[in-house]
């Protein structure tokens, strides 16, 4: 793969625009009206610094005329590049690929341009993110899972490491405007607080403009968004929508970009975080798919096979895969539960419909712009397939997921009218992510099998893409897009970056396939890992191993030496549905053994089967920019300080002193909040009282409220002894609150948050960012006194 795409490269650097060349085969007039970009660039970025090469003499008079550096300049006809990249889509969601949920904007794009029918993924969002921006495989990225499982293995850091550069480095150290809009889940957790270190945030990865959030996901209602480096103040618009909000960002910078240099191409990554949970959407885009998901997630996937076939998306006589392992049939539900699930489902519905359109003003918006026709639009329908993570009944709370607890359909049914606002942080149940998946076994985490892995593809180039409305067939890797987008643009990857030697790009340019619908596949094998799901795809042939089902966070003993392997010939069977290991056990042993050559030479070594305890940080010996103290000081305007810099404080007793003046006329508003929505802790006064509220992942609320507080300087204190032994997770706690050292509120907690308190949300003093901690206040529920200092303290 690496020779052919280096000979590739080559080929085409020094033909220039004449010969124009892939490693597919000449493109030639095939796909454009103009002629292609020309040159190569610089092996070694950045380029040397100026130097005047005239004649100085004594003075200006005597000197040759001045010159100054001129800034780069891209590649002579250069696109634009719009990447849009969306989260925990199914291959059978979309109408586009035969789905249930309308997507006019897809539907537009793909009649205009081509669909990829063999697009694979890694199966988790971090990795694959990391794969499309740098154009190698995952675990050689080390992102061989999410950034908040990593481990201290070369694969596993979640470091991206400097001789990985990404494309938006390269392409603004080549003349391009570079914009990241949304979700960034490639920096260390470790590093997002307010004072970094920044060179992985997505400016220091070579994103001139970033607007996102830096999380795996995000209250879509109250979300903790940051300006390049600077903290969004939440907005008041009591509409807010963080999908719309994106891309009007986005349409913003395009406009603004464009009106300033309008000769100069632009990069826009735009990867708006749905439709990952929590599955938040307006109540009117939710109310459009009422009734259309009671026949349940069997019926669903039928129809959408037949609807694929139709389409020409999957090949006839394709197979309905069994449903996969542990899900149930829809016929043996209950009632109740149909109409939850059923429900769950139109939300979800609801929330990918309005992705879809607000995409869609993007897209449109950039078309219109100088050089919309010279725009190579890039829609990746999903970083993995559709998400299993609800759990087999459904969830209110995906952070209950993350902690181990399995949840009941019962809970949703009094709260079904509230699903999709921000009261919840839902989830569908695992089955009706299955069905997303359609024609494929499993979801989401499972890199093992295609209903994991595969996703669709949309590419648009409207001024050079003839085939309008194409379908495309050669197996694709997301490894693939970097090279593409190089060859497309005429860039050479550069082997020095920044001083640092950089790893050979492991992906392999499909550009050849824009022009040629039978341009030959320019990838013959690729590996599969995530969690110990594991598939090696090698020439038409998959072998297939998986470890564990996905929405089971807790994981026993494994054996990888003994786990089964499947064998599947997806040239004569697309969806995967045919077992033929027992027939071909020589083919097995084979791609068995390819596999461990695969994992050895990408760092995928060692394999880890661990779940939802390697999410602990503390547990995991994870950076802490906190540091092991015992104690912590925070002062007011310390806001939005990210999970990844704070005490830890499950699993132990710990107190919190503030240290603060309550005014003679009272005061009221937040001292301290640690989390949000879906689980955390707050210390606030209202009414001359002090609450303490402990939100057990939503499920429950427990409130401690003191006495009458005294005026003036006061010391409140808040201390939480926990009653579990070392080791024992999740137990309970008696809280007391203290006024100068008195005694003024007790109270029980039944139980504790054991692994993961919050997604996404951590401290704040002297108000609430994001989402509120409980109901009975409003955001951003200021304190109206003065606080001096707020101190943690955990105790061993």
């Amino acid at each position: 793969m690496l020779s052919r795409c280096l000979i590739a490269a080559a080929l085409f650097a020094a033909s220039g625009a004449a010969g124009w060349f892939t490693a597919a085969g000449r493109l030639g007039t095939a796909l454009a009206q103009e002629p292609p970009p020309t040159g190569g660039t610089p092996k070694v970025l950045p380029r040397p610094d100026f130097q005047f090469k005239g004649k100085v003499g004594k003075t200006y008079k005597d000197s040759d005329p001045p010159q100054f550096p001129q800034p780069v300049k891209a590649p002579k006809g250069a696109p634009n590049v719009v990447l849009i990249l969306l989260d925990d889509t199914g291959f059978g969601q979309y109408s586009t690929f035969g789905g249930g949920v309308p997507s006019p904007t897809l539907d537009r794009l793909a009649a205009e341009g081509l669909r990829y029918t063999r697009f694979h993924t890694t199966a988790l969002c971090s990795p694959t993110r990391a794969a499309l921006i740098t154009g190698r495989n995952h675990h050689s990225a080390t992102f061989g899972c999410i950034t908040e499982a990593a481990t201290g293995y070369d694969g596993y850091t979640c470091v991206l490491p400097r001789s990985c550069g990404s494309i938006g480095e390269v392409l603004r150290q080549n003349g391009y405007m570079t914009a990241w809009l949304g979700k960034n889940h490639n920096t260390p957790t470790w590093e997002t607080s307010a004072i970094g270190p920044f060179d992985r945030w997505a400016n220091g990865l070579g994103f001139d403009y970033f607007y996102g959030f830096n999380a795996g996901d995000m209250n879509q209602w109250n979300p903790t968004l940051f300006e390049n480096r600077n903290l969004v103040p939440a907005s008041t618009d009591p509409n807010y929508h963080l999908t719309e909000d994106l891309a009007d960002k986005a349409i913003q910078w395009v406009r603004r970009s464009t009106s300033i240099s309008p000769d100069k191409p632009f990069f826009l990554y735009v990867a708006p975080g749905a439709n990952h949970a929590p599955h938040h959407a307006p109540k009117e885009w939710i109310d459009k798919f009422r009734g259309q998901f009671d026949q349940g997630w069997d019926a669903y996937r039928e129809a959408t096979l037949a609807r694929q076939i139709k389409l020409g998306v999957v090949p006839p006589g394709t197979q309905l895969t069994a449903r996969s392992e542990g899900l149930p049939a829809w016929d043996t539900l209950a009632p109740d539960q149909k109409r939850v699930y059923a429900r769950m489902m139109e939300v979800f519905a609801g929330f990918a419909a309005h992705v879809d359109h607000h995409m869609g003003r993007v897209i449109d918006e950039v078309k219109k712009m100088p050089g919309g026709d010279n725009t190579i639009f890039l829609y990746v329908v999903g970083d993995n397939g559709a998400s299993a993570e609800g759990g087999l009944e459904g969830s209110l709370n995906e952070n209950l997921f993350f902690n181990g607890f399995p949840e009941r359909w019962q809970a949703a049914l009094p709260h079904l009218d509230e699903l999709g606002g921000p009261r919840w942080f839902n989830h569908f149940p695992a089955a009706w992510a299955h069905a997303m998946s359609t024609p494929f076994q499993w979801t989401k985490q499972v890199a093992s099998h295609l209903g994991g892995t595969r996703n669709p593809m949309i590419v648009s180039w409207p001024g050079r893409i003839r085939d309008r409305g194409g379908l495309r067939t050669q197996f694709l890797h997301v490894i693939d897009i970097v090279p593409t987008l190089y060859e497309a643009i005429g860039i050479t990857p550069p082997t020095m970056l920044n001083g640092i030697a950089q790893q050979p790009i492991e992906g392999a340019s499909f550009l050849g396939t824009f022009a040629d619908k039978n341009a030959p596949a320019t990838r013959r094998t690729q590996y599969f890992e995530m969690f110990v799901n594991r598939g090696i795809y090698h020439d038409g042939w998959m072998a297939s191993s998986r470890s564990f089902v996905p929405w089971s966070p807790i994981r026993g003993a494994f054996d990888p030496f003994t786990a089964k392997w499947e064998l599947y010939n997806l040239e004569q069977d697309f969806s995967q549905a045919t077992d033929l290991a027992a027939k071909h056990p020589e083919k097995v042993r084979e791609l068995e053994g390819r596999f461990w050559q695969e994992a050895e030479r990408y760092k995928v070594l060692p394999l880890d089967w661990r779940g939802v305890e390697r999410l602990n940080g503390e547990l995991q010996g994870r950076p802490n920019l906190a540091g092991k103290r015992d104690k912590y000081v925070y002062y007011p305007g310390q806001i939005a300080l990210p999970d990844g810099a704070c005490p830890p404080v499950l699993n132990k007793s710990f107190s919190v002193t503030a240290d603060i003046e309550v005014p003679e006329k009272g005061a009221e508003g937040m001292v301290l909040t640690q989390g949000g929505l879906t689980g955390g802790y707050g210390l606030y006064l209202r009414e001359g009282k002090a609450h303490f509220v402990y939100n057990m992942l939503a499920t429950e609320r427990f409130t401690i409220t003191s006495e009458e507080l005294p005026r003036g300087n006061v010391a409140l204190a808040m201390n939480l002894t926990y009653e579990g032994k070392a080791g024992e997770r999740g137990k309970g706690a008696t809280v007391t609150l203290t006024a100068n050292g008195k005694k003024v509120g007790e109270g029980q907690l039944p139980r504790t948050i054991p692994l993961s308190l919050s997604l996404g949300e951590g401290i704040d003093v002297g108000m609430d960012t994001g989402s509120a901690v409980d109901f009975t206040y409003r955001l951003p529920f200021r304190y109206t006194g003065r606080i001096e200092r707020v101190t943690i303290e955990p105790k061993p």
